[in-house]
């Protein structure tokens, strides 16, 4: 398992004050025999309008020595996730 973001806890914190129930920490599934890891699976808590919404949080902090490179990581998992 890779190690969990600088803001993890921040951003799980954030979603849980704003009524989301944290479901998955990680979210894990597996599309084509390839298994995916997201940092976050939320859904909302007692909300009727928004009954059934959830949502899959992926966090970057860009803390490492070149932002540019991981931003380009940041944009492939992006792309990956779109695809998927």
């Amino acid at each position: 398992m890779s190690a969990k973001d600088f803001f993890h806890n921040a951003v799980r914190l954030a979603l849980e004050k704003d009524g989301w129930l944290i479901t998955d920490d990680p979210l894990r599934f597996i599309v084509d025999a390839i298994e995916f890891c997201l940092d976050l699976g939320a859904e909302r808590l007692i909300a009727a309008e928004k009954e059934g919404e959830k949502i899959a949080v992926e966090i970057k902090s860009f803390l490492g020595k070149s932002a540019i490179s991981e931003f380009h990581t940041a944009l492939g998992q992006t792309l990956n996730y779109r695809y998927i």
